[in-house]
């Protein structure tokens, strides 16, 4: 079957980054579902990895993000049957969706939303995972509206995870969001995913959340750079508030300015209960099938930005390169194998 992959770990202009590769396709087997791929999407996490060094210089085939048709099951398999289409994330330590064929288990897999195609389907698995956690898992807030009206501030709105959890935070529970972009075009994707107000994180924050009536926040959901908004952040936080962060700390950030107000920090990543085959790994199935029922009844809109067509080394270096340069609004979508 054919795959993008690569046997070193080297920057996104270097030859040997990306290759086009035919490789064995996998045979399905206990719970696991064999997917034939139509579309996958492209996240920050696949330029990360990308460029750690694996043992030996294996082939490693990348993608966190897939949308495609079930062709054969395991034996343990109770939830879907061949012909289902479906969409998921897949799991960090097992071959990624840049191949025609991939495995994935049940439980971290759903039907697709029956109004997308796969492409925009494709788009919103990770992320959406990803948001639907950090909101109301990590930060506890309620998706049936008994925060409504609260303040949650995003750091990093229009990007592939901000771009989901605005539409959780205002459609699910009612929050009152205030996201941050720096450009007029990503301030306006925020705003047509739900966002009541847009600030620009390269200004000064405080003083524009104090602008908006808003100079304490009950949540902050940061999707990029956390130590270098942390200071930020614990100074506009309320007493007893919560943080939420999907990045690393890239430096020591003093926690201890936390402890006045009694406020609550967590991270958020979505890989971890399918790294480490929780008892609630079925939690992933059951969140997607929910989105994708909002998706269907028009509660909720894809994050595709632009689909690439066909999935090949030469797009997948082109889509890493944008997600790389740090500029990118919504997701990047490659469909179809040439």
């Amino acid at each position: 079957m054919k795959a993008v992959g690569s046997y070193k770990a080297l920057a996104v202009n270097e030859d040997e980054a990306f290759l086009d590769l035919e490789i064995d396709k996998p045979e399905a087997s206990g719970r696991n579902l064999l997917v034939e791929v139509k579309a996958i999407s492209v996240n920050p996490v696949d330029t990360k990895v990308r460029k750690r060094p694996h043992p030996d210089e294996t082939m490693r085939v990348l993608g966190w993000d897939a949308a495609g048709v079930v062709t054969a099951v395991g034996d343990d398999v109770n939830g879907f049957v061949v012909g289902d289409e479906v969409y998921y994330a897949g799991c960090i330590t097992k071959p990624g969706s840049n191949s025609e064929y991939q495995l994935v288990d049940e439980r971290i897999a759903a039907k697709k939303p029956t109004s997308l195609g796969f492409a925009e389907s494709a788009a919103l698995p990770l992320t959406t995972i990803t948001a639907w956690e950090a909101i109301f898992e990590r930060l506890g807030v309620s998706k049936d509206g008994n925060d409504a009206g609260k303040t949650i501030l995003m750091i990093g709105g229009a990007g592939g995870v901000g771009s989901i959890a605005i539409q959780l935070a205002k459609k699910l529970a009612n929050l009152n969001v205030i996201a941050t972009a720096s450009r007029p075009e990503s301030a306006d994707w925020c705003r047509a995913r739900g966002a009541d107000d847009v600030i620009n994180h390269y200004e000064d924050i405080s003083e524009q959340l104090d602008a908006l009536g808003h100079p304490q926040v009950d949540y902050v959901l940061c999707l990029t750079n956390i130590a270098g908004y942390w200071k930020t952040i614990t100074d506009v936080i309320k007493p007893q508030g919560k943080i939420c962060t999907i990045v690393d700390f890239f430096e020591d950030s003093n926690l201890d300015l936390l402890k006045l107000k009694s406020a609550s920090f967590a991270f958020e990543f979505m890989f971890t209960r399918s790294m480490h085959q929780t008892d609630d790994m079925d939690e992933i199935n059951a969140l997607l099938s929910e989105t994708a029922a909002m998706i269907d009844s028009g509660e909720l809109i894809t994050t595709v930005a632009e689909v690439v067509s066909p999935i090949n080394a030469d797009n997948m270096r082109k889509v890493h390169a944008t997600i790389e340069e740090g500029r990118a609004i919504g997701k990047y979508v490659l469909e179809g194998w040439s």
